[in-house]
């Protein structure tokens, strides 16, 4: 097989990361790079524990890059009465938000569409906002109910028709595949070793117990080995899979569901999401996202092929259909949406529908003693890493320092500073070459926060870098080489989809993609 330009270059620094894969033995072998795996690896790196970390895809290549972008304490868990449960959201929707990620976290105003003859009532609505935001402490304001009028400024296409009021409250949202790079960059930073599209093709095993694992660079073809006290399964969808390779006899431990999403393009920006009921239990989103509307999402069993899921007709219609009932039909022309994904939540096994399934972490060991997580969610994945970690204490003798018996430390994502002050210096610096214009400046500002500096550092270097890669978005050129050189990028859909947002804008031309890969070569 011939080997591109582009592989050449990139084996070259996957092979040091390889050789160090392969020195000694880690304590922790993570299989798995999405939110799951990530939260774990860079929890247990400030455990004092020394970790790998590999996944035969890009980092949150599946479900961990197509969530619905929300960082949230989940209101309608208050219809089955999780009270506690949405106050431990809060509380950690709240620290991403302020303390960890707050260059990532944004807040966003949401609104609840209540009409004649709909499954919630305006007293049953207020009442659920206020105790919502009660939970919160009220540290976003009060929820509270508005007029039509008062919505349809915030969010321009809210159907009227029939609207009695308008229940009022707030969430966050992010973008979640940033999210899951930053995590990546904070575990590498505190010592864990990390390496993309590596895939797991056996595991090792010392008199019955799993210790590491064999793999191949999914890169250059190359095959090495990690060692490792623990084994750690964290592979999302495919948890099962890996299972079976340690006891071809074991039996399924979760199952999937799906959920689609549509990107849609809105004549003017809107200021508020929607959380249309669509029946009791219920709800579609309509999100402001990266300057489009973010729609969705389904729940419905999914029996395939992991690596096969994707959006279908049906998803389409059923997206639409259901977002009519909160916005009005101009709006949702299906011509207008840029982009579609779809991913499989990770549910406990058990009877009944998906989406009456509860949303929780399953943790269990397998009898070579390898640990396999799944499930779980962005808003608490800290708390995941948390638990995972108590797991390993419980089975395992790696060392943990001493001071990690609570390991929820607030401990930043990098890049840690406010988007306002990073975009104002990014657009106010005169140093040689042209200060970026207001909208690119906060774009790098919200994406990267401080680390925004060294992409404008590029710039200054190599103006031509400072072009829009598209010129109905505000990425830029510098953005492909820093995610080639520092964010571990080795193709065009890690640099288009996950560490920019030009595929999510459908802004991913042949000629963008051509540009790409040739920057990719370096």
């Amino acid at each position: 097989m011939t080997v591109s330009a582009s592989q050449n270059r990139i084996a070259s620094s996957r092979s040091r990361t390889r050789d160090e894969l392969t020195r000694g033995t880690f304590d922790l072998l993570v299989v798995g790079g999405g939110i799951l795996g990530t939260s774990v690896a860079w929890t247990a790196t400030q455990a004092g524990l020394r970790v790998a970390m590999v996944d035969s895809g890009d980092f949150a290549g599946a479900t961990s890059s197509a969530s619905s972008k929300l960082v949230h304490g989940g209101l309608r868990y208050l219809q089955s009465g999780q009270v506690r449960l949405v106050a431990e959201n809060h509380r950690e929707r709240r620290s991403l938000a302020s303390e960890v990620a707050p260059h990532l976290v944004n807040h966003m105003p949401f609104l609840v569409p209540i009409y004649s003859g709909g499954p919630h009532g305006a007293a049953k609505m207020g009442a659920g906002v206020f105790l919502y935001s009660a939970l919160s402490a009220f540290g976003d304001g009060m929820g509270r109910l508005l007029s039509p009028a008062q919505a349809r400024r915030l969010a321009p296409g809210l159907r009227t028709d029939g609207l009695r009021s308008v229940a009022a409250y707030s969430d966050h949202q992010m973008n979640d595949s940033r999210m899951a790079v930053m995590s990546v960059r904070a575990a590498v930073d505190a010592g864990a070793v990390v390496l993309n599209h590596a895939e797991v093709v056996g595991l090792r095993t010392t008199r019955g117990r799993v210790t590491g694992a064999d793999l191949r660079d999914r890169v250059d073809g190359g095959e090495f080995g990690i060692d490792a006290r623990l084994v750690l399964n964290a592979t999302g969808p495919w948890v099962d899979r890996l299972r079976s390779m340690e006891d071809p006899s074991a039996t399924p431990s979760v199952r999937l569901s799906k959920g689609a999403h549509l990107v849609l393009r809105t004549p003017e920006p809107w200021r508020a999401a929607l959380t249309i009921p669509v029946d009791k239990y219920r709800v579609s989103f309509a999100i402001p996202w990266e300057g489009r509307l973010l729609l969705g999402t389904t729940d419905e069993e999914y029996t395939g092929d992991p690596a096969d899921v994707s959006v279908v007709p049906a998803d389409v219609e059923q997206i639409l259909s259901e977002a009519a009932l909160g916005i009005d039909a101009p709006y949702l022309d299906a011509s207008h949406v840029d982009y579609s994904f779809a991913g499989l939540r990770v549910l406990p096994g058990g009877p009944g529908g998906t989406s009456s399934a509860k949303r929780e972490t399953v943790v269990t060991q397998g009898r070579g003693g390898m640990l396999s997580v799944a499930g779980g969610k962005w808003t608490t994945y800290r708390h995941i890493g948390r638990a995972v970690l108590k797991e390993l204490r419980r089975v395992s003798a790696v060392p943990l320092a001493e001071d990690m018996a609570d390991p929820l430390r607030t401990v930043p994502l990098p890049g840690l500073a406010s988007p306002d002050a990073v975009a104002q210096r990014l657009i106010t610096d005169r140093a040689p070459g042209a200060p970026l214009d207001p909208l690119v400046a906060r774009h790098l500002a919200s994406h990267y926060g401080s680390l925004a500096m060294d992409i404008a550092a590029m710039v200054r270097e190599e103006p031509r870098l400072g072009e829009r890669i598209h010129p109905d978005g505000p990425d830029i050129w510098a953005q492909v080489v820093f995610a080639r050189d520092r964010e571990w990028a080795v193709n065009a859909d890690d640099v288009l989809r996950r560490r920019t947002t030009v595929t999510v804008r459908g802004l991913d031309t042949p000629e963008v993609r051509q540009r790409t890969e040739a920057l990719l070569e370096g």
